[in-house]
C-alpha cells in the first residue's frame, strides 16, 4: 500500500494528513498551531511542518507529498536563501493604500480604467491581499529591506523548497494556483507580468520568480527520496478535496470566508470584485473571499458570554429577521466588498428587540448573508451555482447549518468535518505519483443535504443596510 501525505499549513495552524494513494484512505494524521498574527516568521511555519508531520508517525512510509498553503503571503529570500524579514500574511491590511497607489499609477501609464488594467494583466483587481501590494509596502516604508531582496515566494512555495532540503533560491518553484494570487501572474496567459511588478518593486526585472509548474507536475523529492508534488493555494487544495465540479460551489467559513467556483474559461470581472484564480488541476477558480467570516460568531459569542453551542440555540430560537436587527459584519475592514476601513456596525436597535436570541440571530444572519452577496457576484462571471458545499470551522455551528440554505438561496450540502484543505494536497500527491493527467478518484465527501425555502426578505433587509455602510466608506 503506498501512502500519500497532504499538508495545509492555513493561517491557524499545520494539518497533515495520510492516505492511501489508491483508496484515499485516511491512514494518520497531526497537526501543530502557529503564531497569532498578520506577520509571521517563516520558521514558524516549518517547525509547525516538521511538528505535524511526526505527529503523523513521520515520512519513513510515505511515497509522495504536497502542500496546500494560505495564499498571498509575502515570503522575501535573500540571495543566500535566508528570510529578509517576517512575512505579510494574506489578512495583513497595512497595504490597503499600496493598492490604491497601484491601481491608479497603472490608470496614469494606461490612461484607462486601472482596475480593469489589472484584471486583464493579472485576472484580479487589486486589494491589500494580493502579494503585490506588500511588496509596494515593503518597497516604500522598509526600503533597506526591499534593497536585499533576491527572491519572493508564497508560504507553500517556502515550504516545498524547505522540504526539498534546497538552499538554493533557483530551486523555488509554485503551481498556477498560488501564483494567480499574486498580482503579477496572469492566469489569461500563464505567465509572469514583470512590467506589473515593477509598479511595485525597483527589482521586478532581476529578482527571482518560482518557477510555475504544469499541475500535477513533480516538484523534485526531499533528501530522502518522497516524491514532492507541486503544492497549490489553499482554496484550490479545498476545491481538489471536494472534489468540486462545474455548478458546484465551495463556501467556506474559516478565517476568512471564501466562496469559489470551478470554470472551465477565465473569469474576467472588470469590477475587480471577483478574483479570477486558476485551480490546481488545469481548470480556472473565481473566488470571492471577505476577512469577516467564522470570527463573526467568535464576536457575538463574546459579548454574549455563552459557548458556541449556546449562541446557536439562542439563534435559533429567535424568529427570522432577528426582531429588525440588522449585523453588517465588517469586523476586521473588507475585501468582499473592498471596504479595507470599513467596521462592522448593528442597525434597527429598539428597547424591544435588542435581546440575547435576536444579537445571536443577527449575528448568524448576518454572517450567511455576506456570504450570499459573495456567491452571488461569483456566479454572476460563470455557470449558475447549483449546490454549494459549506465547510470549516464556522460551517459547524448548528445554526448556520440550519439557516444556510434559506439565506444563500441554493441547495447546501454540510460535509462531515474534515481537512479539506490537506486532502486536496494528499490527492494531488498521489495523483503525481501514480503518474496521472487528472485527479486520482477518490471518494471522501459525506455529509448531510439542506434544501429549503430562501428568506427573501432577511436577505434584502441585509443587503438595503450593508450598501448604505458600503457607501459610507467607499
Amino acid at each position: 500500500m503506498a501512502l500519500v501525505a497532504g499538508v495545509d499549513s492555513s493561517t491557524q495552524s499545520c494539518k497533515v494528513v495520510i492516505r492511501d494513494a489508491q483508496t484515499g484512505e485516511l491512514v494518520r494524521h497531526g497537526r501543530a498551531p502557529h503564531p497569532p498574527g498578520t506577520e509571521v516568521n517563516p520558521a514558524a511555519w516549518w517547525d509547525a511542518l516538521r511538528r505535524a508531520i511526526a505527529e503523523a508517525g513521520g515520512l519513513d512510509d510515505v511515497a509522495a507529498i504536497s502542500v496546500a498553503g494560505q495564499q498571498h503571503g509575502m515570503v522575501c529570500l535573500d540571495s543566500r536563501g535566508e528570510v529578509v524579514r517576517p512575512a505579510l500574511l494574506w489578512n495583513d491590511t497595512r497595504s490597503a493604500q499600496a493598492a490604491v497607489d497601484l491601481t491608479t499609477e497603472l490608470a496614469h501609464l494606461g490612461g484607462g480604467d486601472g482596475t480593469e488594467a489589472w484584471v486583464r494583466g493579472s485576472g484580479s483587481g487589486l486589494v491589500a491581499s494580493l502579494t503585490v501590494t506588500k511588496l509596494r509596502w515593503l518597497s516604500d516604508i522598509e526600503p533597506e529591506a526591499a534593497a536585499q531582496v533576491a527572491a519572493v515566494a508564497l508560504p507553500h512555495d517556502w515550504l516545498t523548497w524547505k522540504l526539498s532540503g534546497s538552499t538554493d533560491i533557483a530551486d523555488l518553484v509554485t503551481d498556477r494556483s498560488d501564483a494567480s494570487g499574486t498580482g503579477y501572474w496572469s492566469p489569461l496567459t500563464g505567465e509572469y507580468r514583470r512590467d506589473l511588478l515593477g509598479l511595485a518593486f525597483p527589482q521586478a526585472e532581476t529578482v527571482r520568480l518560482p518557477r510555475v509548474l504544469q499541475p500535477f507536475e513533480s516538484a523534485g523529492s526531499t533528501p530522502s527520496g518522497v516524491v514532492l508534488g507541486p503544492g497549490c493555494g489553499d482554496n484550490a487544495g479545498a476545491a481538489l478535496g471536494l472534489g468540486l465540479d462545474a455548478g458546484q460551489a465551495m463556501i467556506s467559513l474559516g478565517t476568512s470566508g471564501v466562496v469559489a467556483a470551478v470554470s472551465e474559461t477565465p473569469a474576467v470581472d472588470l469590477s475587480g470584485d471577483i478574483a479570477g484564480f486558476a485551480d490546481a488541476t488545469g481548470a480556472f477558480l473565481p473566488l470571492a473571499c471577505t476577512l469577516n467570516a467564522s470570527r463573526i460568531l467568535d464576536a457575538a459569542r463574546s459579548l454574549l458570554g455563552v459557548n458556541y453551542d449556546r449562541l446557536s440555540e439562542l439563534a435559533l430560537s429567535a424568529q427570522p429577521g432577528a426582531g429588525g436587527l440588522v449585523h453588517i459584519p465588517y469586523l476586521e475592514g473588507e475585501r468582499t466588498p473592498n471596504l479595507p476601513t470599513a467596521t462592522g456596525s448593528l442597525h434597527g436597535m429598539t428597547l424591544a428587540n435588542v435581546t440575547p436570541s435576536n444579537l445571536a440571530r443577527a449575528a448568524v444572519e448576518g454572517l450567511l448573508c455576506h456570504m450570499r452577496g459573495a456567491l452571488d457576484a461569483v456566479e454572476a462571471l460563470g455557470p449558475p451555482v447549483a449546490e454549494g458545499y459549506l465547510v470549516g470551522g464556522g460551517a459547524q455551528a448548528p445554526a448556520v447549518q440550519a439557516l444556510a440554505s434559506q439565506l444563500l438561496g441554493i441547495p447546501v450540502v454540510v460535509p462531515d468535518p474534515g481537512e479539506y484543505v490537506a486532502d486536496g494536497a494528499a490527492r494531488q500527491a498521489a495523483t503525481v505519483l501514480l503518474g496521472l493527467t487528472s485527479p486520482v478518484a477518490w471518494r471522501l465527501i459525506e455529509g448531510s443535504r439542506h434544501d429549503d425555502a430562501p428568506a427573501d426578505e432577511v436577505v434584502a433587509a441585509f443587503r438595503a443596510q450593508a450598501s448604505g455602510v458600503a457607501a459610507s466608506f467607499a
